[in-house]
């Protein structure tokens, strides 16, 4: 399978990804660009996004990014920074900026805009298997 196809099976069987409304806008070997909009469903009881909204774009970012690499990577460890509240209709583009692969392990961070606004910073670590991506 062509590496920068990989994300887009993998959204394809992601339901949750699929349920945030999340699209790829570009992919290559280690880079993936992804964006969505954050609805009313996403709001938390201050009436901004939850922070697991932005999270979990962001993880997606990662989690495409860390498997164009052609091997099942596996997220074992991650954070983030929230920078700046989030609010209904805001439309959101996270990107992984950083990668750097090792024998196994991968480190990744992701940048989520606004806009030209950095309103969150994503780091994430994966563990690459010997399982290879096929078509």
């Amino acid at each position: 399978m062509q590496k920068e196809k990989i994300p887009y099976k993998m959204l394809s069987q992601d339901a949750f990804s699929q349920w945030l409304g999340i699209e790829i806008l570009e992919c290559e070997v280690g880079r993936c660009k992804v964006a969505m909009t954050v609805r009313k469903e996403m709001l938390n009881s201050m009436y901004k996004a939850h922070g697991g909204i932005s999270y979990s774009l962001a993880d997606t970012a990662f989690g495409f990014a860390a498997n164009t690499h052609g091997k099942f990577a596996v997220s074992i460890e991650t954070s983030i920074n929230h920078i700046a509240a989030l609010e209904e209709g805001d439309y959101l583009v996270a990107q992984a900026i950083v990668d750097i692969q090792k024998t196994k392990l991968g480190f990744n961070v992701v940048e989520v805009k606004r806009g030209e606004e950095v309103v969150a910073l994503f780091k994430g670590v994966v563990y690459r298997t010997s399982k290879d991506w096929e078509e």
